[in-house]
């Protein structure tokens, strides 16, 4: 017999969606993200992996202990039930947890989705008004990521530096975030409907069809079909506007930004070069408050404000960009940014420390998103594969201390209780 809604212990603090429960089987990047989101705004998520942990168990970066900080980072906060999801047994209680009755349960996101078990159609039979979230690779039922998105959309091809020939692929999976995103809005526009409806529905969608609308938004779809020219490389220059990158006296890098007009004129006057600008102006018969026409002449631009840069150090024209309201920013390594930049730091409300057995101490971030009527609540730390086992066997799927007892000697089920008495 099921068990109805209730909250386990341990579970999500309060936040904009406690009460809600929603059952996440996954890997990788875009879906993980998905749980952590709407678990970091309050829901209570419920992970299930294979006894042995899911296929993203070990990925890099690994801390010193071998422990994935990667899986770690992306699934804080949530419940963990490890099962064997080969097995008939495992396959029927990870149903009962998915379909699992209460008004603000029956919510299911994966990229995993199985035919003939874990899909929206068989699902649905045992909960009628389940909503199901799907991502895909690519609408002809193919698998894709990042890596392989971005050469099919010509990203890479317009990534580096304008002397360089081949394509560069990105470090940062642009696609799978946004993806991300897109499945937990897309779960929460469904409950919406449901609340309303009374109706269930399975949610589709491909990492390479977000990719691809989002290059349509941006108008590279448009450019490509319109335009004879192509776009090509352009290294740190912005693109369409004036920002680039410049080398200082003390060695260090800053990028610099002048896209709006209000950024142009403030960074024209405080390197004082409002004569030498109007001369070019007057000399190439062009307005430099257009932004295209920073774009077409960047590399002149550039020219001009490089030895302005390569004449000062960092930290004696730092407090006077600040204080003139200048976009920029100094270059950085992932190390030094959390050396220097408190905003990876506790001084930033968003972050905590905290001390990660197998992983060791450092700052976690928890939801860059502020509710007025609710508290920002501290981050979770990622559990161990199976941790909530048993609690989520009986208080979700409705299972008694025999069966559930049965079920873990059998191996179906897994969790460190077992591990430690073994």
């Amino acid at each position: 017999m099921h068990a109805g809604h209730r909250h386990l212990a341990g579970g999500s603090v309060m936040g904009v969606l406690s009460g809600m429960r929603v059952v996440e089987g996954s890997a990788f990047v875009a879906v993980p993200l998905a749980g952590l989101t709407l678990a970091q705004m309050g829901a209570e998520v419920i992970r299930f992996d294979r006894l042995e942990g899911g296929l993203d168990a070990g990925r890099w970066p690994l801390a010193p202990s071998g422990r994935s900080l990667f899986w770690s980072g992306l699934n804080k906060g949530k419940k963990s039930v490890a099962v064997d999801m080969k097995s008939d047994v495992g396959r029927e209680l990870i149903t009962r947890i998915v379909t699992a009755p209460g008004e603000d349960a029956g919510l299911f996101i994966t990229n995993l989705r199985v035919r003939g078990w874990m899909d929206h159609a068989t699902l649905s039979q045992h909960r009628p008004d389940l909503i199901s979230v799907t991502l895909s690779g690519d609408r002809h039922g193919r698998p894709a990521v990042d890596y392989t998105v971005n050469p099919a959309l010509g990203i890479p091809d317009i990534t580096g530096p304008e002397t360089h020939d081949g394509p560069i692929a990105s470090a940062l999976p642009a696609w799978d975030l946004i993806a991300g995103q897109m499945v937990a809005s897309s779960l929460l526009a469904a409950e919406r409907q449901r609340l309303r409806q009374g109706v269930g529905q399975a949610v589709d969608l491909t990492l390479k069809d977000v990719a691809a609308a989002m290059v349509g938004h941006l108008g590279m779809i448009g450019d490509a079909a319109v335009n004879e020219t192509p776009r090509g490389k352009a290294g740190n220059a912005l693109y369409g506007a004036f920002g680039d990158a410049f080398l200082c006296a003390c060695g260090r890098r800053v990028m610099v930004i002048g896209l709006t007009d209000r950024q142009w004129r403030g960074l024209v006057k405080i390197t004082n070069m409002a004569e030498v600008m109007t001369a070019l102006e007057a000399r190439q018969q062009v307005d430099l408050r257009d932004e295209g026409v920073r774009w077409r002449m960047r590399h002149v631009l550039a020219a001009i404000f490089a030895p302005w840069f390569a004449d000062r150090r960092v930290d004696e024209f730092a407090d006077s960009f600040d204080q003139a309201g200048l976009t920029w920013s100094v270059f950085r390594t992932m190390r030094e940014a959390l050396a220097e930049d408190p905003d990876l730091s506790e001084a930033n409300p968003m972050f905590s420390m905290l001390d990660q057995p197998g992983l060791g101490r450092f700052p976690v971030p928890g939801s860059p998103v502020e509710f007025g009527a609710h508290a920002r609540s501290a981050p979770q730390a990622a559990p161990v594969l199976g941790q909530d086992t048993e609690e989520v066997l009986s208080e979700v799927a409705g299972l008694d201390g025999m069966e559930i007892a049965r079920l873990y000697d059998a191996g179906v089920v897994d969790g460190p209780r077992r591990r430690s008495a073994a």
